[in-house]
This record gives structure tokens, C-alpha cells and sequence, in this order.
């Protein structure tokens, strides 16, 4: 009888665990989010609050409030947002990254929030027509790694080499003191930053037609079909009442 008691409340236990476990899964109060330091206007570190901002962040923070949840944004180098996200690390990418088919075969991405090509930029002395890729044939390019532009401009057969930087910053510092001919990046974000006096010496190339043009949105794990639902229901509630181009006019992209 004893026996017959205890193997009853073992059982019960066990269940009782179980379903503890379940319902924590089922009830996930904050979400970890990767964000990344530089990509002003998508995301930046604020040097006055050592926190991220920017479009991102704030669509991110919104979103949890419309889920009635927390949201704890850490900053990572771009490079590192994906197999952060792949080993659970974090919960949630907020950056503006690129929907391409190779990262859709390893995270799901939101509903789009963006639409954008590459940038292009070259010393603010360098009068030259760049209206045309040829026109930097036998040239060295640069690109930060990581991003949508890398293997296009590769591609291309156009450059002598495509330097690939761990930042864009970096990128553009080597375009200003003439270490390369042009470099590339995101173009809102290429145009935020020299419009805001960010970088020196150089220009962005208006008349530069994209060889590609990415949507961009937040990403889940792969197969977490549960957070995604969820976060695109409250995109797109978002998006109808006005809080997403209220976002994005706030930073100068509406």
C-alpha cells in the first residue's frame, strides 16, 4: 500500500513538474534581443546612456508592450547576431538585417519593416562619375563583413579587390584617407551618419543605382513558429495604427 502511495505521488510529482516547465516555456516574460552598436539610424550605442537605440530598438520596445512583456536589448557585433540567436544565447534579433535566402534557411524572419539598397561612398575629393560600377573597374572596394553586399560586389568581376572590414566605420575611414577607391553599406544608414557630420572627408554617391535591395526585419530562431506569430500579430498591429512610420519618421526614414 505504502509502496502503490508513493509510486502515486512520484507520478504526481513528476507531472506536476512537468507542467510547471510547460507553462514557463508557454509564458516567457522577457525576451533577449541582439542588437548591434552600429548602425545608426537602425541601432547605435548612445554613448550618454550606454544603451542601444535607434529604429530598431524602439519597433522592438514597442512590440513588447503590445505583448505585455520585457525586452533586454544586448549589444553584439553584427557578425555575431546569427549564431547568437542559433546557440540561444538571445531570444530575438533587432538590427536591420537583411532577408536573404541563406539566412532564411537558419532563422525566421518577421514581416518586412524596411526596404533598402547598398550606399555608396568615396573621398569627398574624388570628383569622379560613379553612376556606374565600370566606371571603378580594376579598383579596390570595401564592405563591412557580414553584410547582403559582399558576394554581389564579388560577384561583379568588376574589382581588382572587395576589402571586407569588421565595421563600417572602418570601411568608410579607409575610403577617407584614400586607401580605397569606394566603400559600401547600407544606405540609410551610409546617409544618416555623413548627413549627421558621423564621418569626414567623404561623400555618399547619389546617383549609385543598388545592385541589391534587401527588406530587412527581425529574426527568430528557426522554427520558433510560436514567438514569430506573436511578433508579427503585433507588427502589423503596429503598422495599422501608425506606430511604425511614427518610428520611422523619428529618425529621419518616412
Amino acid at each position: 500500500m505504502f509502496k502503490k502511495t508513493l509510486a502515486t505521488a512520484l507520478v504526481a510529482f513528476v507531472t506536476l513538474g512537468s507542467a510547471v516547465t510547460t507553462a514557463t516555456a508557454q509564458t516567457q516574460t522577457t525576451y533577449r534581443a541582439g542588437s548591434t552598436p552600429t548602425g545608426v539610424p537602425f541601432t547605435f550605442l548612445d554613448t550618454k546612456t550606454n544603451s542601444i537605440q535607434g529604429v530598431m530598438v524602439d519597433l522592438s520596445q514597442s512590440i513588447a508592450k503590445d505583448l505585455g512583456i520585457a525586452i533586454d536589448i544586448q549589444g553584439m557585433p553584427f557578425s555575431t547576431l546569427i549564431p547568437s540567436l542559433t546557440s540561444n544565447k538571445i531570444d530575438l534579433i533587432v538590427a536591420a538585417l537583411g532577408m536573404t535566402p541563406a539566412r532564411q534557411e537558419v532563422v525566421d524572419f518577421t514581416e518586412p519593416v524596411y526596404s533598402y539598397g547598398e550606399g555608396m561612398v568615396v573621398n569627398a575629393e574624388d570628383k569622379g562619375d560613379f553612376s556606374n560600377l565600370e566606371n571603378l573597374r580594376g579598383q579596390i572596394v570595401g564592405v563591412q563583413v557580414g553584410t547582403v553586399y559582399v558576394d554581389p560586389l564579388k560577384n561583379t568581376g568588376l574589382f581588382k579587390e572587395v576589402k571586407v572590414y569588421d565595421s563600417l566605420g572602418d570601411v568608410i575611414r579607409d575610403v577617407s584617407l584614400g586607401r580605397i577607391k569606394a566603400g559600401f553599406g547600407d544606405y540609410p544608414i551610409v546617409a544618416y551618419q555623413i548627413g549627421q557630420g558621423v564621418h569626414k572627408g567623404v561623400r555618399l554617391v547619389k546617383e549609385h543605382k543598388p545592385v541589391v535591395n534587401v527588406n530587412i526585419g527581425m529574426a527568430v530562431r528557426k522554427g520558433d513558429q510560436e514567438k514569430l506569430g506573436k511578433v508579427n500579430a503585433s507588427l502589423k498591429k503596429l503598422k495599422a495604427d501608425g506606430t511604425v512610420d511614427t518610428i520611422l519618421r523619428k529618425w529621419g526614414l518616412k
